[in-house]
């Protein structure tokens, strides 16, 4: 039953519960915004809620911003753009690959391939580091390189022990966020800093970041897009493979377009994840690559937070946002749906 077919005291009831929630969605952003428009006194001397009655507004927040007086905005907030847009669509385009994948074709991961995988990969990196004396950059790409390879050609033939289907992998692939992010944060920092001993900058670059934001959003791009893949009618792929169609031809001709509500969803959900993050940045950036988070974390002195300087910056990171989710709204909307009702 939707609001609109409610009637006389419910209908009263349903649209005090939006005004209620209408409202505590919004002050946080009101008390944001304001705030960026105080004065030092205005802010530490008590709550003030309303412009040009309980205080008057000034702008030497938003123009110690601007000037580059709280850091390098401008270079900051371009930095931002570029690596959260380029590292979600990539992550969205591989994503829905390996979701296609897993809901057309049927995978057989057996477990003694990954033992071998492991075995291979762990043996082999302290083979070369140690008895070899090769680089620690270097030793983990041929040992894992070499491991790979080998589990994938073990993985043909009828290994003993549990097979892993579709389902398995897509749990896999969810499961990887489970992992506590400090620790992936802190491996990629010694694994970037090892592969620029070989000439690779990845630290502080926009490779590095982007590789890292692609890997950390590619398990919920695959699990979103499995449900929405699966909602579309396989009646027309299966047409296109009777005129002998290529399989790329039928997912960038046919899927992609058909899933393009699905695909906004997704995209605009992995964007705010990367556009938040804050860890990954932290670690991997130091001056050139720095991402707002870092920027409204850094807007601090010694005398305390800033908390008018500190909503200045973070009004910022909030606006883009709020921007494209109200451009995009409807097409997220119903892609949600598309993808929750099978």
């Amino acid at each position: 039953m939707s609001a609109r077919e409610l009637r006389g005291r419910s209908r009263l009831v349903a649209f005090a519960g939006c005004l209620v929630w209408f409202f505590l969605s919004m002050f946080p952003i009101y008390w944001v915004a304001i705030t960026s428009f105080k004065s030092p006194r205005d802010v530490v001397s008590g709550p003030t809620y309303l412009p040009f009655v309980d205080f008057i507004p000034t702008l030497n927040a938003w123009r110690d911003l601007l000037s580059g007086l709280r850091g390098e905005f401008f270079s900051t907030f371009w930095a931002s753009a570029m690596v959260s847009v380029s590292s979600s669509l990539l992550a969205t385009l591989i994503g829905t690959m390996a979701a296609y994948a897993l809901c057309r074709f049927e995978f057989r991961v057996r477990i003694l391939s990954g033992v071998i995988f492991f075995a291979l990969a762990m043996g082999g990196f302290l083979l070369l580091r140690y008895g070899v004396r090769v680089g620690p950059a270097m030793a983990s790409i041929l040992a894992f390189g070499v491991a790979l390879a080998v589990s994938v050609f073990a993985n043909r033939f009828r290994l003993p022990g549990k097979v892993m289907d579709n389902d398995d992998i897509v749990f896999w692939f969810v499961s990887q966020r489970l992992f506590p992010p400090i620790v992936v944060a802190f491996a990629l920092y010694l694994l970037y800093s090892e592969i620029g001993k070989l000439g690779f900058k990845l630290n502080d670059s926009y490779a590095g970041l982007t590789l890292a934001y692609i890997a950390f959003s590619l398990p919920i791009v695959v699990w979103l897009m499995r449900d929405f893949i699966n909602s579309l009618p396989v009646d027309v792929e299966e047409a296109a493979l009777v005129d002998n169609v290529p399989q790329w031809r039928i997912f960038f001709g046919i899927v992609l377009p058909m899933a393009r509500p699905g695909l906004i969803a997704t995209f605009v959900i992995t964007l705010a994840f990367t556009w938040n993050e804050f860890l990954f940045a932290l670690f991997l950036t130091s001056s050139k690559w720095q991402t707002l988070p870092i920027l409204i974390a850094g807007q601090n002195s010694q005398r305390g937070d800033e908390w008018w300087a500190i909503s200045a910056a973070a009004l910022v990171a909030i606006i883009p946002m709020i921007i494209i989710a109200g451009l995009l709204g409807r097409l997220m909307r119903s892609g949600l749906l598309a993808g929750a009702v099978k």
